[in-house]
């Protein structure tokens, strides 16, 4: 299995709960230096909690669960 797909089926994890709270995230590329870039959606977007919940949450996530990811971005 790739690195992308594993990066995906994590994400994919995670998408309930912030789903419960009107939001969403969605994977949209990595980079060669192993760092993930996603999207926010719905309740996430303009959320003053984002920053905490994708460096807390799905970042430290990510990086215990994949090889090789280093840091998780949120793109605008």
């Amino acid at each position: 299995m790739n690195i992308e797909t594993q990066v995906q089926e994590v994400i994919d994890k995670i998408r309930p709960y912030l789903q419960r709270d009107g939001g969403d995230v969605a994977f949209d590329h990595m980079g060669e230096d192993g760092k993930v870039f996603v999207r926010v959606f719905g309740a996430c977007v303009g959320c003053g909690s984002i920053d905490y919940t994708i460096k807390e949450g799905v970042e430290a996530l990510l990086i215990d669960e994949v090889p090789g990811v280093t840091e998780v971005i949120v793109l605008d």
